[in-house]
């Protein structure tokens, strides 16, 4: 049981972690200190950024790609493939695929690159 709740708690740490890095990806706000300089107290409802508001408005990006959501961006991430490739007696090659701007976005911003 142990066990099990450490991996709960672990999953959790690294998905907060994920949202954090992919907030400008996503709806999320990102911009937090603008959204905090807007509130007058900290018990009054916190107020979107502007950024987060444009952001939902037009539904893309500061750099102009379409926004997602965490489950929608880790469908696209989990399309990307790679392919093991045999020619008759060759020894076998890695094929990645090239990532879709918004894979290579997300990448970028959680600092990783794929590997072959």
């Amino acid at each position: 049981m142990r066990a099990h709740v450490f991996l709960c708690m672990l999953a959790y740490h690294l998905e907060c972690h994920m949202r954090q890095a992919l907030a400008p990806t996503m709806f999320d706000d990102h911009d937090r200190a603008a959204s905090e300089a807007l509130c007058s107290s900290p018990v009054v409802k916190a107020q979107p950024s502007p950024a987060a508001n444009r952001k939902a408005k037009t539904k893309r990006t500061d750099d102009g790609l379409p926004v997602h959501s965490f489950r929608t961006l880790l469908a696209g991430l989990a399309t990307l493939t790679r392919t093991t490739v045999r020619w008759a007696n060759a020894p076998a090659m890695a094929l990645l695929a090239s990532p879709t701007p918004i894979q290579q976005r997300a990448f970028d911003l959680l600092g990783v690159k794929p590997k072959l």
